[in-house]
């Protein structure tokens, strides 16, 4: 008796099969960084648009690296996070929540603050739970609410007449108000704010701690850019004021702050209880970060005071700023002047471009300075709720953290080609 193989038909309709996604991310389309970077490829401009550094990470953070590699750290580590990078990060972080952090039960390392977002999202947040998110907001917060059951609300940040400081972009406390029911569970903040480059004074993240407190509301608060701050503007933590470090979770980033993106290292600082949440969902997701980068940046933080990285880091970038806004200002861009982040907003107001009608205004803007202009920068609506994309259509977004020579050459390009 022979046996036999599923007919040569069968294998063909089995090919034609398709798998729908699942409901949970049927809305999801390409990331708005995937498309921009692939545009500014295709038409050899200079990408302004994506934030990743273009440059070297500094030398005693890869010889770290190296010598992580060397020693050993190569299998699984602790799944809330290496040994030396925790204690390394209490030590850096207790003087700043003028708090003594247990390295054991108050951190979390993740796979980035990309995963922190998503684990603290599935730790916390219930079906059914509403999720405030803050306009302008990091495009991985609505699908982290959405893939945990939750309902994303949102609440724009209102700019003042004529605009100039991302100071002058502050939320509407009774629009904040407005948004909440029995239902909210959470409130995401950004600050320093991608991409508007505001961080929230102490004035106002009191105003949000009150109604968080009214409410019985916790706060996840992403401080990936919180080590670049110009001008001598305070980074106020939401989690140090009054009755908010029970209420709190951090997010920090190794890539943001070494200039290592694809390193992928990040951390939630929180209460035990809160912590211990975000563990229970990030065990499940990678289990782990990768052990010898955890070391090395553990290794890299334990050096930081000695060398005044974090003082110089803002120095640097402080002084790219510098070159951006010359240029954006010399071309007609009238930009919003950041006070933390690598981001710079600029009205587009006054550009006189031909454009097609069958998008959104910025989206377009984007296209044509790619295109046509030969600079990348990224359309704002990508950080918008669709009801609220319209609040983007006269701005675009560009990062100054690249070399200074590129920076220059994006500068020569804007003041020729515009």
């Amino acid at each position: 008796m022979r046996l036999r193989g599923p007919s040569t038909t069968f294998l063909k309709e089995r090919a034609t099969v398709s798998t729908p996604a699942a409901v949970r991310v049927q809305s999801f389309g390409t990331t708005v960084f995937a498309e921009y970077s692939a545009l500014s490829l295709e038409y050899d401009a200079i990408n302004l648009g994506q934030g990743f550094p273009d440059f070297p990470a500094p030398d005693f953070v890869i010889e770290a690296a190296r010598t992580a590699l060397a020693s050993g750290y190569n299998q699984y580590a602790r799944s809330a996070g290496h040994p030396r990078l925790v204690n390394a990060l209490a030590a850096v972080y207790s003087p700043v929540f003028d708090r003594e952090l247990d390295p054991l039960t108050q951190i979390v390392v993740t796979t980035g603050a990309t995963e922190g977002i998503y684990a603290t999202v599935q730790g916390l947040v219930n079906p059914g739970d509403e999720v405030i998110l803050i306009e302008p907001f990091y495009d991985s917060y609505p699908p982290s609410v959405i893939m945990a059951g939750g309902t994303p609300v949102y609440v724009p940040l209102r700019p003042k007449p004529g605009a100039t400081s991302a100071a002058d972009w502050r939320i509407d406390m009774e629009d904040l108000r407005a948004a909440i029911s029995p239902k909210t569970k959470l409130i995401i903040i950004n600050t320093p704010l991608n991409p508007v480059g505001k961080m929230y004074s102490r004035e106002e993240l009191l105003a949000l701690a009150q109604v968080a407190q009214e409410h019985d509301l916790l706060v996840l608060s992403d401080e990936v850019y919180e080590w670049m701050t110009y001008d001598g503007t305070p980074h106020v933590r939401i989690a140090t004021l009054p009755g908010m470090w029970e209420r709190t979770i951090t997010l920090g980033s190794a890539g943001k702050t070494f200039s290592v993106t694809g390193w992928k290292i990040g951390w939630a600082i929180a209460p035990e209880p809160l912590a211990h949440a975000v563990l229970m969902a990030h065990q499940w997701i990678p289990f782990a970060v990768t052990t010898p980068l955890q070391e090395a940046v553990g290794a890299a933080f334990e050096q930081v005071e000695e060398r005044n990285y974090l003082h110089e880091l803002s120095v640097m970038y402080q002084a790219k700023r510098e070159i951006l806004l010359s240029a954006l200002n010399d071309v007609g861009f009238p930009p919003l002047t950041p006070h933390g982040s690598y981001f710079i907003l600029v009205d587009t107001t006054d550009l006189d471009a031909p454009l097609p009608t069958d998008d959104l205004r910025d989206v377009q803007i984007c296209r044509w300075l790619t295109k046509e202009i030969g600079v990348t920068a990224i359309p704002p609506s990508a950080f918008y709720s669709p009801e609220h994309s319209h609040l983007a259509s006269n701005v675009a977004r560009f990062c100054f953290c690249k070399t200074d020579a590129i920076l220059e050459a994006a500068a020569t390009r804007l003041r020729t080609n515009l």
